[in-house]
């Protein structure tokens, strides 16, 4: 045992030092119906002598189904195409409110977008 585990444990060390030494083990009826239990759930193989026809899916569903797996799935989809018509309205309509923010007409454009206060901005010393 290291030093670190037993100053960790402190005045318990020894009650567990007890239970690492008593450790439980399973009985052999136990592991016997855990046995059966995993064996029964285990698929049966096929037999040799039968081949199963595989379809062959056309090639651009593929790598379609890889790139919607790889992303997310269709919620992530639904996301990304929210997100792109939003940014598609945003540059065909553009707010009259954000181009005001954005303005260089002095030290409030800024506050107005920062989250500071002119107190932060004063002992900072901008």
């Amino acid at each position: 045992m290291t030093d670190d585990r037993r100053t960790e444990e402190g005045g318990l060390a020894p009650w567990f030092d007890a239970g690492r030494d008593e450790a439980p083990l399973p009985s052999g009826d136990w592991l016997a119906r855990m046995e059966a239990m995993a064996l029964e759930m285990q698929p049966a193989p096929a037999p040799a002598g039968i081949a199963t026809p595989e379809r062959a899916a056309p090639a651009w569903r593929g790598w379609l189904r890889d790139m919607l797996r790889g992303l997310g799935g269709w919620p992530a989809m639904a996301g990304l195409v929210a997100a792109c018509a939003t940014g598609v309205w945003f540059g065909v309509v553009a707010p009259s409110e954000l181009s005001d923010w954005l303005a260089p007409a002095g030290r409030d454009a800024m506050t107005a977008i920062e989250p500071a206060s002119g107190f932060d901005y004063a002992m900072l010393g901008l």
